[in-house]
């Protein structure tokens, strides 16, 4: 909806002088005319040679017009076309000099106008030659009439006074010429810059996550960037009335103009739409231009979200730094009880769980602890395939599974970049899931740790699979969530803080159902190095 700024094209320097410069060169040429054709000639000055005159101003007459005609059509660049015209003006004043008489004066201030005209377009030497020419044609004309002993002579003073105007004019134009082309030169940067910051400013606006609609004292849309759009339901670009566009908004600055000072409220403005809230800034003092502001409120949410687990983490992991003394003293307790040979069957099955509970106990203040302490990644290039083999043969021996069935399968050699640690932990939390919410009811779990072959290009993959009952899309959605569990005994932070995990070594973890029942969390990891390219790139970390 919004427009962007069009950049206009200057015309080419000095182009528009010239024009200007040729019209008043065909004006001289008519003002000539007139005078060898009219009978009122003869009253204006004497004319020696007719004939001559009469030819001299045709001829003049149409290299006016075909220069005025080639300036118009750019056939020749200005500097020529103008030192082209200029030596046509002085021969011809020249000429009309030597055919006529009384007209010094005359002709002598028509071309003090060319000569101005022609250093305005012309370089600084070839401005100041011409200006001399033009002065010898005038300073000729006097000295000649007065060797022939001609009555009508201008006093040589006269002529020297042209001759002197007439480098003065040159000298005078020329400056003024190069400070005009500077002054457009920098007209020119200045518009560039200005096009660039419109462009800029433009595309920033358009791009911004923040909703911005700019409104006129009638509630038109004069401009709306793409999240505004988004936000209002995304109307059709030809609606431009705020009222017909989302109403709510348009009643709410409708009530802010009217002062009652009220807070707007959180309003819904198009079907589909997030729930926004909305401000409203005046841009001029005549109330005739408005700025609004459209922010999700999903921005809010999840911002106080993120307070709320920063802050829940503190505290919880304080709390459970609190708790593991006494748990320890009880787990102890409870151990060295154990060992007596004197306690009943029921007393025994009483201890058996308080151990349960305790160790149960432990795992949460752990997994917390855990969350509240999550250290920078160190990420190096590891083979995936060796290390799940390696995981897999450690659970098994620190974690009997009796009947259930845990395994890595690794095609060949895949290189990614990950920290050894972090992945260990991430594995540990999804395995064991795998194996307690992944089997069928009487079955044992089976739980595979697959390696993708990663094909040129793509980026290797790490997924645990097991063939349990899967997960409900309702509750896929979720269970990357803080504290989410659907289990009794869980505390909802494992898939959290191995999605967080993942996230710190550049990862991705994500869910996918596995077809024909079970499920699969996926790791993307970024490639790993060879030894080649660790020995080309000495800042990078060593193979493990």
């Amino acid at each position: 909806m919004a427009a962007a700024p069009r950049k206009t094209a200057s015309p080419p320097p000095q182009r528009r002088e010239l024009y200007f410069f040729t019209l008043y060169r065909v004006l001289e040429a008519a003002l000539l005319a007139l005078v060898a054709f009219s009978p009122a000639g003869g009253y204006l000055l004497e004319i020696r040679e007719p004939a001559i005159l009469q030819s001299l101003v045709v001829l003049y007459m149409v290299a006016a017009i075909a220069l005025l005609v080639a300036g118009y059509r750019s056939e020749l660049p200005p500097p020529r076309q103008a030192a082209i015209g200029l030596g046509i003006d002085i021969l011809v004043a020249a000429a009309v000099l030597a055919t006529t008489s009384g007209s010094q004066g005359g002709v002598a201030l028509l071309l003090l106008f060319n000569v101005g005209a022609g250093a305005l377009i012309l370089p600084q030497k070839a401005g100041l030659a011409y200006a001399g020419a033009a002065s010898l044609v005038v300073l000729f004309d006097s000295v000649y009439l007065r060797a022939v002993g001609f009555d009508d002579a201008r006093p040589l003073a006269e002529s020297v006074m042209f001759s002197v105007t007439y480098l003065a004019t040159a000298v005078l134009c020329e400056l003024l010429s190069r400070q005009v082309l500077e002054s457009q030169a920098l007209a020119e940067q200045r518009g560039e810059e200005l096009a660039n910051q419109a462009e800029i400013n433009e595309l920033v606006i358009r791009r911004i996550r923040t909703g911005i609609l700019v409104v006129d004292g009638d509630h038109q849309v004069r401009v709306c960037n793409e999240a505004a759009w988004a936000l209002l339901g995304k109307p059709s670009p030809d609606r431009r009335q705020l009222s017909d566009i989302a109403l709510p908004l348009h009643r709410s600055l409708q009530a802010w103009r009217q002062g009652r000072g009220e807070i707007p409220k959180a309003m819904t403005l198009g079907e589909g739409a997030p729930e926004v809230l909305p401000r409203f800034v005046s841009l001029s003092l005549t109330n005739n231009l408005f700025l609004i502001f459209l922010e999700d409120s999903r921005v809010f949410s999840n911002r106080a979200e993120e307070l709320t687990l920063a802050t829940l983490g503190r505290l919880s992991a304080s709390i459970a730094h609190e708790i593991r003394n006494p748990l320890a003293a009880i787990m102890y307790s409870v151990q060295l009880l154990e060992e007596s040979t004197d306690l009943p069957e029921g007393d025994q099955r009483l201890l058996e769980i308080i151990h349960t509970q305790c160790q149960r106990m432990n795992g949460i203040v752990q997994d917390i602890l855990g969350l509240a302490r999550r250290e920078r990644s160190q990420p190096e290039s590891i083979d995936i395939g060796l290390f799940a083999r390696k995981f897999v043969d450690e659970y098994r021996a620190s974690h009997p599974l009796e009947t259930d069935i845990l395994q890595a399968v690794s095609e060949r050699s895949v290189l990614a970049m990950a920290d050894p640690r972090h992945l260990h932990q991430v594995l540990t939390i999804l395995v064991a899931n795998a194996l307690t919410y992944g089997r069928m009811p009487g079955e044992p779990a089976k739980v595979t740790v697959a390696v993708r072959s990663a094909p040129p290009g793509t980026p290797p993959e790490l997924n645990v699979i097991d063939r349990g009952p899967g997960i409900p899309a309702a509750v896929a959605s979720q269970i990357f969530t803080p504290f989410y569990t659907t289990s009794e005994h869980g505390t909802g932070l494992g898939l959290y803080i191995a999605q967080q995990l993942c996230e710190a070594n550049q990862c991705t973890l994500s869910y996918q159902p596995v077809p024909g029942g079970g499920s699969c969390f996926r790791i993307i990891l970024p490639p790993g190095m060879t030894l080649m390219q660790e020995e080309a790139s000495p800042g990078r970390l060593n193979l493990a």
